[in-house]
């Protein structure tokens, strides 16, 4: 048995989980997620439980036991609580700002980045003096969120020499020590 799979998930009080043919819908405060679910997993909510469980021990029905048990928790969680990520901008000059939903970076190239987000997405910029500018991102759909954080990164990603670029808050990079004079 997948040790992800098998464990039951609970759903909190204000969330609806429901099934229909392959497709799992959860509603909760914080919005309404959908996914899609292999027709080899069956999911069954029973009260305030939802159990996966798989057909046969092969090894595409183990591998997607636990991944759609991961996916459908994930789902539950994302419309109860939510997810929040930070990310800070480590470097001279640079700058983000937000327009409603088009986040500005101003991250050393010659012209500024615009990054269009979709409407799922709350975002929130923080520049306070003396400290380095933080990008806040709230979504309900964890996928959706990593998806956009790591786009972000991916615009200048923290270089191991002096720790400049867009990394997550608390991100511990490794550091190299730099060239040591000849002789």
């Amino acid at each position: 048995m997948s040790r992800i799979g098998k464990l039951p998930i609970t759903i909190p009080a204000g969330v609806t989980v429901t099934v229909n043919d392959n497709e799992v819908v959860v509603k909760g405060p914080k919005g309404e997620l959908k996914q899609v679910v292999d027709p080899l997993i069956s999911v069954a909510v029973e009260g305030n439980v939802c159990h996966v469980s798989r057909p046969n021990d092969e090894k595409e029905s183990r591998a997607k036991h636990g991944l759609y048990r991961a996916l459908i928790h994930n789902m539950v969680v994302g419309v109860s609580e939510g997810y929040k990520k930070t990310l800070e901008l480590v470097g001279v000059g640079y700058r983000a700002a937000n327009n409603g939903q088009v986040l500005e970076l101003a991250l050393g190239y010659t012209h500024n980045i615009y990054l269009g987000l979709p409407a799922e997405v709350k975002v929130q910029t923080v520049a306070e003096r003396n400290q380095n500018p933080l990008i806040i991102l709230e979504s309900a759909d964890k996928q959706l969120i990593g998806q956009i954080c790591a786009k972000i990164r991916s615009f200048r990603k923290p270089e191991p020499y002096k720790g400049k670029g867009v990394k997550f808050q608390g991100e511990i990079i490794r550091r190299k020590a730099g060239k040591t004079a000849g002789k």
